[in-house]
């Protein structure tokens, strides 16, 4: 049987992309994305509105297009995988999971009034070997 690990997202970039290289020349874009829902009132109280944080990397040409055109607060549709990384820092272990974007759609304008080349609907399909140190 056959598993699967795909993660598909709309909404709102958190935070300016963050862009690293690689030794190798790999580049990495680090961002987040808030997604959020609408928890119904119960009893007369007020609807709540709930927002969800993901942490998510592009690599290479899609780090390059999340690094020109993304900015804070720009729409995004992604799908990816999920990923979780572990590193050891003065002994103690540390691990995060993240979303490897592997299609991208930039929806309308970022909040400088910048659009992407509307026929981009990018795919991160290169994998790395390595160990990204971030």
């Amino acid at each position: 049987m056959r598993s699967v690990n795909k993660v598909t997202l709309m909404g709102y970039v958190g935070r300016d992309p963050e862009i690293k290289s690689t030794a190798s020349g790999v580049i990495i874009a680090n961002l987040s994305l808030a997604t959020s829902y609408r928890i119904a009132a119960k009893n007369g109280a007020a609807a709540k509105d709930v927002t969800e944080w993901h942490r998510l990397l592009a690599f290479n040409r899609t780090a390059e297009i999340i690094r020109d055109y993304v900015k804070k607060g720009a729409p995004l549709y992604i799908e990816g995988q999920l990923q979780t990384r572990m590193w050891e820092k003065n002994g103690e272990k540390h691990y995060v999971t993240e979303i490897v974007i592997r299609e991208l759609s930039m929806l309308g304008t970022n909040p400088n009034g910048k659009t992407a080349d509307p026929g981009y609907a990018g795919t991160a399909a290169e994998v790395i070997d390595e160990d990204i140190p971030f």
